[in-house]
């Protein structure tokens, strides 16, 4: 899952970043609004936190103007700002949840994952595919009843390809999801990533549930009955 922080504080951005980080979360930090509009221009994100209080214009006012040119992305307002009215004027303006410094960064994460729950999401508590079962909250995953010891980046490779099991996921949208821009890749790295968490599956005993389409992508099949 990738997220889009735009905070000015650079601090607070970086530690913020690194906190949903060891959560299992990819981040950017977009440092003003006008940043922040040009990455999601270029990046598909799932979940936007927003800080009102920005050195080129107000986060409530860029957010009315975003949902107007089409933004559906989900949005958490990280603000000091802790009045009955700034909360609501924020819901108001396109906001899903609200969220008042100082927070603890397990309070953010727990938002995140439970507007990427919400109906419509594509973010379960627990997902499952035949033997597979990946818990999003615990970043841990079993196999066969036995756990798989996975990284924090197997842990998201295996999460994104069970959320997007029986369709292709490109070498492009696995390292979009996976990798922040500040993030080095070398060339191989995604295969790498897939054959290490495929030898994994393999050493439990699933083979052939992660597959590889040469020149197309990867796919996690899902089982027949």
């Amino acid at each position: 899952m990738r997220i889009l922080i735009v905070e000015d504080n650079a601090r607070i951005g970086a530690l913020t970043a690194e906190g949903l980080g060891v959560m299992g979360f990819c981040s950017d930090v977009a440092p003003t609004l006008l940043e922040a509009g040009e990455l999601l221009s270029a990046t598909s994100y799932d979940i936007v936190v927003l800080d009102l209080g920005m050195p080129d214009g107000d986060g409530r006012a860029w957010l009315v103007a975003a949902r107007a040119h089409g933004l559906v992305t989900p949005v958490i307002m990280l603000t000091a700002r802790s009045a009955l009215g700034d909360r609501v004027d924020g819901l108001d303006a396109g906001a899903d949840d609200y969220l008042i410094k100082p927070f603890a960064i397990e309070e953010l994460a727990a938002r995140v994952r439970a507007l990427l729950r919400r109906p419509g999401a594509h973010l379960s508590a627990v997902l499952s595919i035949g033997q597979i079962v990946f818990d999003t909250i615990a970043r841990a995953g079993t196999c066969r009843g036995q756990p798989l010891h996975l990284s924090q980046r197997e842990a998201a490779l295996l999460e994104l390809m069970m959320i997007r099991a029986g369709s292709v996921v490109s070498r492009d949208q696995i390292e979009a999801s996976l990798y922040s821009f500040d993030d080095p890749v070398t060339p191989n790295a995604i295969e790498v990533l897939v054959s290490r968490v495929r030898k994994k599956l393999a050493n439990l005993g699933v083979h052939d549930q992660l597959v590889t389409l040469r020149g197309v992508g990867y796919l996690m099949i899902e089982p027949r009955d």
